[in-house]
């Protein structure tokens, strides 16, 4: 099955929200496990056999997730659409994209016909901070370096026994986009490239360079309340503050 990545390296924007900032100091430590992948029972690969648009795929299957949990009834993007976004905000080419254009894009205007509240980045290889991402949000939106062996075997992601080097090293011309939709004590649980795939945290550490909670409107209340804990109200008033960015 070919592989393709298509995450451009990070890019940095000093108006990005951050996520630790919205979170209360009285917020309960994640739970051990959360499953947000088991009622979706097929993950489209959005043409990223094909394409370089795997931050648009990762969105595509957000939205599968979150509204399999949060509505009960699960909206698949229509797959052109999705790489109508993609094209969008790349300007007609296949080249890959930013996560960060992506996710200015999809809650401007959406990705595959879905759109978003807010995102606010998360600190590097912070394990905490991911899994909280995930109870309260449902999924989190992460980027590897990945290293080359990565894009060639169908096993989970491990870091070798000899470490991250040689073939090994996280490599920013393989960045890829993922969506993480569960996790338990050994492993995340990610989609790529059309199917969910186990990744250990010493993968998660060794490879990851970026990562953002992505606030859905499926995924809230009906009446926009955060899970408790969380400072919506105070990212909505940043996010005016900002003009939207």
């Amino acid at each position: 099955m070919p592989r393709m990545v298509g995450k451009l390296p990070p890019k940095r924007d000093d108006r990005t929200l951050l996520f630790e900032e919205y979170l209360s100091p009285r917020l309960a430590e994640p739970p051990a496990r959360v499953d947000r992948e088991s009622r979706v029972h097929r993950w489209p690969m959005y043409a990223n056999d094909r394409l370089c648009d795997c931050t648009c795929a990762a969105a595509a299957h957000m939205v599968q997730s979150w509204t399999a949990y949060a509505r009960r009834r699960e909206i698949v993007p229509e797959w052109r659409a999705v790489v109508a976004s993609y094209y969008a905000i790349t300007g007609g080419r296949d080249e890959g994209a930013y996560c960060l254009d992506v996710l200015k894009h999809w809650r401007a205007a959406g990705v595959g016909g879905d759109r978003i509240a807010a995102f606010a980045q998360l600190r590097d290889r912070d394990s905490t901070q991911l899994k909280l991402a995930i109870d309260l949000f449902g999924s989190c939106y992460l980027g590897f370096a990945l290293p080359d062996f990565a894009l060639h075997t169908r096993r989970r992601w491990d870091v070798p026994a000899s470490g991250s080097t040689g073939n090994a090293r996280p490599n920013e011309r393989n960045g890829h986009c993922v969506s993480v939709m569960g996790y338990d004590a050994a492993h995340l649980y990610i989609v790529t490239w059309g199917r969910l795939k186990a990744v250990t945290w010493a993968f998660f550490s060794a490879y990851m360079d970026e990562a953002y909670a992505v606030l859905s409107r499926d995924w809230l209340s009906a009446a926009r309340k955060a899970p408790s804990g969380f400072g919506l109200r105070a990212l909505r008033r940043d996010l005016e503050r900002l003009g939207g960015r």
